[in-house]
């Protein structure tokens, strides 16, 4: 009787567990399904109160002005620039920085690592106004540049692969040593090869954070034809009124190169977010 009473409450509770997860999963998911609806809606349809779920008729025009009213493949390009050397800039330098914190002894390591870690605790948006003057004066506003230039170093990237070369043992790295490597062979050939895993996760981290940072862009580049499109986007949007279904036509479209890379590197992605958990 007891036997047959915990399997029912198990039952319930697996019942209870899955009503949760599709419950969560249908929230998260109607923004996605609600934006695809409104780019095929009418301006009117769009605005009316109370809202309608589907289009009477789909409008497939707004793809089309969606792409006259902004340079898309500028825009594209421009993510995809900023993306890419955002990615080999934190890889290259947080890789360093992250294997001397961990393996080397030198002078004033805790106050340096003390200040990455305070840089990680601060809101960045304190630092656009000293960043967009350092830019400013460098004259290199309305650049590629000017894109990448706040995450040519990542904090988050130092701490986190600090904490990879933390749980590799010391004894790796002595042992290349004793075979005759110097400390940057043991780092580049030794050392970094064994974070792979993290690597891979950093580099999906930092091609998020760019591909959806939005004040920078708008604040540094004012050139419609160098900005991404998260910010391209933000033009969209009028002072008075918007034209919802072109603003959403626009993000489909600007979301379909994350969707696709998403789908085809699922499965690294998900290893990434596991590697963040542990040590």
């Amino acid at each position: 009787m007891k036997k047959s009473s915990l399997e029912a409450s198990q039952k319930r509770m697996t019942v209870l567990t899955y009503a949760a997860l599709i419950l969560g999963a249908l929230i998260m998911i109607f923004p996605f399904v609600w934006m695809i609806l409104t780019s095929l809606k009418t301006v009117p349809e769009s605005m009316q109160v109370p809202p309608t779920i589907f289009p009477k008729e789909m409008i497939t025009s707004n793809f089309g002005d969606a792409m006259k009213s902004l340079p898309f493949l500028k825009l594209y390009l421009n993510t995809g620039l900023l993306i890419f050397f955002r990615v080999i800039c934190a890889v290259a330098f947080s890789s360093m920085a992250g294997y001397a914190f961990a393996m080397l002894n030198f002078r004033g390591k805790k106050l340096l690592f003390g200040i990455v870690l305070v840089q990680m605790s601060l809101p960045s948006q304190i630092f656009i106004i000293p960043q967009y003057q350092m830019v400013a004066k460098m004259g290199m506003a309305n650049t590629i540049f000017a894109l990448v230039f706040p995450g040519i170093v990542s904090a988050f990237g130092v701490f986190f692969l600090r904490q990879t070369y933390l749980g590799i043992p010391k004894e790796i790295g002595e042992a290349a040593y004793l075979d005759g490597c110097n400390q940057w062979q043991t780092f580049y050939k030794v050392m970094f090869p064994l974070t792979g895993t993290s690597v891979a996760a950093l580099t999906i981290f930092t091609a998020v954070f760019a591909y959806s940072d939005l004040m920078w862009p708008l604040v540094v580049n004012s050139d419609l034809n160098m900005m991404t499109l998260s910010s391209g986007l933000a033009t969209l949007r009028g002072q008075f009124t918007t034209n919802f279904p072109i603003l959403m036509a626009g993000s489909l479209l600007a979301m379909l190169p994350m969707v696709i890379l998403y789908l085809i590197f699922q499965k690294q992605f998900i290893e990434g977010i596991a590697t963040t958990g542990g040590k």
